[in-house]
């Protein structure tokens, strides 16, 4: 981390009672436009929280300690109101995390990854625009922290400070960058379609052993002994608080359930370490007998696509990738890929019908319509 930069700015305002907290909703209330980071601990727990919120106003850095307070009820009209702009880097996983935990909604916001990548720029990542933008480097050590332990060290509440201090000035210039390249209209555009996590339906239900990449190779037998190990693990997981990976990895229960020992000795030579043998070789054998013995698991086989369907999904691929070599973006800027595939599923015959596609984004269906239903009819 940049010491001297860091050592010039004034302390951060730590947030972790009732009292603290409605002084700071009070105080962003009072703001048009505020910045807005949070920090997990997916690698160090088995159900991931937000262990903290970071936020910048132009004069003040807030750190809230999530852990602490729970109830943040106080903030769903700050999310949710148009009138303030809240400025994420990289917002995606954000916007999930808070959603899942605190059940906000978002209105207006501004994300400077998506900015920078709408502008062609060569790196995107915040530590590398704080550094080309204000001479700052931030040391990305702390990425991969628990943030969900206290205390934390005065090294992680600077870095997690610098997360959000720098944002609001970093969105100005690349505002007035976006409209300087005619390029703020879709910005605009795709900010907006970032909030859909507000209306978003839950994914079909899929067994953890079909979500192991492999697994698909496996015969039914063999797929029943991995459903069986999965489950075990999560079981194992769950009691130590940890992530299932922590506990034994993917590839190790694929090739557990191809080749299913029968020993704590044979767990050993597969690979499993002599601790993980001795801490969760017996659950690991019961699994694996119970997955032997039990009713075959059903694969949920999905419907191969037509081939209409494909050839169009080609051509409007290769349309893209030309698209944004030209422009100097990369290819989703162009169209993003659930978008590409809405349009190849129902393969629109003219601008029309593809405006009602591209709703949401129509800075697009006026810039690459014409181009799209031409690439549609060669297709």
């Amino acid at each position: 981390m940049a010491t001297m930069t860091v050592n010039k700015l004034a302390p951060p305002t730590w947030v972790a009672t009732p009292k603290d907290l409605q002084i700071l909703a009070t105080e962003l209330a009072r703001e048009p436009r505020i910045a807005v980071d949070t920090e997990s601990n997916s690698l160090h727990a088995y159900r991931e929280q937000v262990c903290l919120i970071q936020f910048s106003t132009p004069t003040k850095d807030y750190l809230l300690d999530s852990i602490a307070l729970t109830d943040l009820s106080i903030l769903v009209p700050i999310f949710a109101n148009p009138e303030i702009e809240k400025v994420f880097h990289a917002a995606e996983y954000d916007l999930i995390c808070l959603k899942r935990d605190f059940d906000f909604t978002f209105a207006n916001l501004f994300d400077t990854m998506v900015a920078a990548r709408i502008l062609a720029y060569s790196a995107f990542g915040l530590g590398k625009l704080l550094d080309l933008k204000f001479s700052v480097q931030v040391d990305k050590k702390f990425q991969k922290a628990n943030w969900g332990k206290r205390p934390l060290s005065i090294e992680m509440l600077n870095y997690a400070r610098l997360d959000t201090h720098y944002l609001l000035e970093l969105s100005l210039l690349m505002k007035e960058e976006l409209l300087a390249a005619d390029r703020w209209i879709l910005a605009q555009e795709d900010f907006a379609i970032a909030t859909v996590i507000n209306g978003q339906t839950p994914r079909k239900h899929c067994p953890a052993w079909e979500r192991i990449g492999g697994g698909a190779k496996l015969d039914r037998r063999q797929a029943t002994v991995l459903d069986a190990l999965c489950e075990a693990r999560e079981k194992l997981a769950e009691r130590l608080d940890r992530p299932v990976f922590k506990v034994v990895s993917n590839k190790m229960l694929l090739q557990l359930s191809q080749a299913p020992p029968q020993s704590l000795r044979e767990l050993e030579e597969q690979g499993l370490s002599p601790r993980q043998v001795s801490r969760f070789g017996r659950h690991f054998l019961e699994a694996i007998n119970l997955g032997l013995q039990a009713p075959l698991v059903q694969r949920n086989l999905s419907q191969r696509p037509s081939d209409d369907f494909l050839a169009r999904l080609d051509a409007l691929r290769n349309w893209r990738k030309n698209t944004a070599r030209k422009i100097g973006v990369e290819s989703d800027v162009i169209l993003p890929r659930y978008l590409m595939q809405k349009i190849a599923e129902q393969a629109p015959q003219d601008t029309v019908t593809l405006d009602d596609i591209l709703t949401q984004t129509p800075w697009r269906a006026e810039k690459f319509g014409e181009g799209i239903i031409q690439t549609l009819a060669k297709a």
